[in-house]
């Protein structure tokens, strides 16, 4: 997706901006007038890109990141009176943000979160979709749905308990507090903390790790992990686990590595 700029506005048009470098895609949240938060139509471009990117061979690992130097500070809520009003309103606004985080969780490649500043509201929502999760020391989650009094989906609720733990879910939730970086690192809700400006390289160097593995490995696993986290409740999840098991054992990527291990090179896999 290009850049969209209206002059007209003096400033970005709220979009989700799709670079692609080399086997990696590169997702940014583009809203820099409001700190990068979500519209509804942003969280329609990230479910059309989740969708896009599982037809690519070619892309080995899915970076998503904001404009700048903010992840994102919610939901553009500028436009709650119209698509957010009452019950109705509520109920369909969250089946559009639903059906983003869902197929965000379904790609098949590895997703990293590239977090700094505020990651709230639905920025913690999507982070959480994600992977894995890397945050510059002045990252701070934030649910504030307490303090705007709206009802927050339990299917988000169920994800965040998922990605920060029951105790610390219920915290954010409860307080509408702010949670460091420094503290979701400690229970394992964010893989590395590192320095504002190391987080550049820290992204780099996962992503380069992750794109070395090979691809039909990492596909099975994020299925089976899927299955793991609904309490292997979803039949069709586990299946699907098991084919792509089965795939991975009879592909040329898993001959490759039995060879690189006997004679002590680097494999390279090539995703079949």
């Amino acid at each position: 997706m290009v850049a969209d700029f209206d002059a007209s506005e003096g400033g970005f048009v709220p979009h989700v901006e799709v670079d692609v470098e080399d086997v990696v895609a590169t997702v940014t949240l583009t809203n820099p007038a409001r700190r990068n938060a979500i519209t509804a139509g942003m969280w329609r471009e990230l479910a059309t890109f989740a969708a896009e990117v599982n037809d690519d061979e070619e892309i080995r690992a899915v970076v998503v990141r904001g404009y700048g130097e903010v992840f994102c500070a919610g939901a553009d809520i500028t436009g709650f009176d119209e698509s957010r009003e009452g019950a109705g309103g509520a109920r369909a606004y969250d089946e559009e943000l639903e059906r983003a985080c869902l197929a965000i969780e379904a790609i098949r490649q590895p997703t990293v979160a590239r977090l700094e500043g505020p990651v709230v509201g639905a920025g913690a929502a999507l982070a959480s979709c994600c992977d894995l999760r890397i945050a510059s020391e002045d990252a701070f989650f934030m649910v504030p749905a307490a303090r705007l009094g709206l009802g927050y989906d339990p299917r988000g609720v169920a994800r965040l308990a998922r990605t920060f733990g029951d105790a610390t879910a219920r915290w954010m939730l409860l307080t509408a507090g702010r949670l460091p970086a420094t503290r979701a690192f400690v229970n394992g809700s964010v893989h590395e903390v590192v320095e504002a400006d190391a987080l550049d390289e820290a992204v780099e160097r996962l992503v380069e790790r992750l794109c070395d593995n090979a691809p039909l490995t990492l596909a099975a696993a994020k299925v089976a992990l899927r299955a793991v986290a609904e309490g292997a409740v979803s039949p069709p999840l586990m299946e699907e686990a098991r084919r792509l098991v089965d795939l991975a054992d009879a592909s040329d990527d898993y001959a490759e590595g039995r060879r690189a291990f006997a004679q002590k090179r680097t494999p390279r896999f090539l995703g079949r």
